[in-house]
């Protein structure tokens, strides 16, 4: 079994700049599906991160070459980390309601442990199956207030919705064991801009386009998922996961939500009390405990 990986300050640092991008999109992509495609939506966001930092890339010199041999590994990245997440998580909520599908969503962590063992030889501690408990509890107190229905009718939305982040933990620890050797940047470029074209296409083909009457806010609800979650975020994240482990990664962007549920308190009509402050403070002791090991 290989020794245990440290967790590095810039691994925290970078994660929760991830996690700060990350959580900052669901009130505003609450917003902007009200005038937008999802589909579209997220498919032109990606696409455009990707080309933005293909051409950032170039302008600094940066190589886009992808070293021979690494096709394969690049195309199953995109797929599981950009077009698997976004795409099956975007589906799930048309059967569900955002409560449900969140709780199910953010259930990354345990598949990423599940994995992180048998892939990365990454045995979870006690201390992180505790960290675990306690940042899934915050979640399921935070989303979890007004129930869950498991009527039939909604079993393809779970089917989806607890599809996408297994896949999204899939690539993670497989990200760790064959790490793409390519310059960050570059990585980025390639992995949201080809993952995020098949939605797009999707989403030009059976999806009425509505970008024509998309108001001021919205344009700018766009600019920053194309620039933040969809470009800085997965630029962080990408670096993040090369400093920490696997397990401690994912327990750590609980704090997405988190963020999330600030960030509507704030744009939104949506409350932001007891229940909420104690969701917060339940994960951030699971992400604290997470990262002494």
């Amino acid at each position: 079994m290989p020794p245990a990986q440290r967790v590095s300050t810039a691994g925290i640092v970078l994660l929760v700049a991830t996690a700060i991008g990350w959580g900052s999109n669901w009130p505003m992509l609450k917003l902007l599906l009200a005038e937008v495609s999802p589909l579209q939506a997220r498919g032109m966001a990606g696409v455009s991160a990707g080309l933005g930092f293909a051409l950032g890339a170039l302008v600094f010199g940066i190589s886009l070459k992808v070293p021979a041999g690494m096709w394969p590994r690049l195309l199953l990245a995109a797929v599981l980390n950009v077009t698997a997440w976004m795409g099956l998580a975007t589906y799930g909520l048309t059967w569900m309601g955002a409560a449900e599908a969140a709780i199910v969503a953010y259930t990354v962590p345990v598949w990423t442990a599940l994995f992180a063992w048998p892939v990365l030889g990454e045995r979870p501690s006690p201390r992180r199956l505790v960290a675990l408990g306690l940042s899934l509890s915050g979640v399921v107190l935070l989303f979890g207030g007004q129930g869950l229905d498991l009527g039939f009718e909604k079993l393809p939305g779970y089917a989806l919705m607890t599809a996408a982040p297994l896949l999204f933990a899939l690539g993670t620890v497989l990200g760790k064991r064959n790490v793409l050797a390519m310059p960050p940047v570059a990585t980025v470029a390639w992995q949201v801009g080809l993952g995020s074209l098949p939605l797009l296409l999707l989403g030009l083909a059976f999806e009425p386009w509505r970008f024509g009457t998309l108001s001021n806010q919205g344009w700018f609800f766009m600019v920053w998922m194309t620039a933040v979650p969809l470009g800085l975020a997965y630029l962080t994240w990408f670096e993040a996961i090369k400093r920490v482990p696997a397990t401690f990664a994912t327990v750590a962007m609980l704090l997405a939500p988190m963020v999330g549920v600030a960030g509507a308190a704030i744009f939104l009509p949506e409350p932001f009390g007891l229940r909420e402050t104690a969701a917060l403070l339940l994960t951030l002791a699971g992400v604290v405990l997470a990262s002494r090991g």
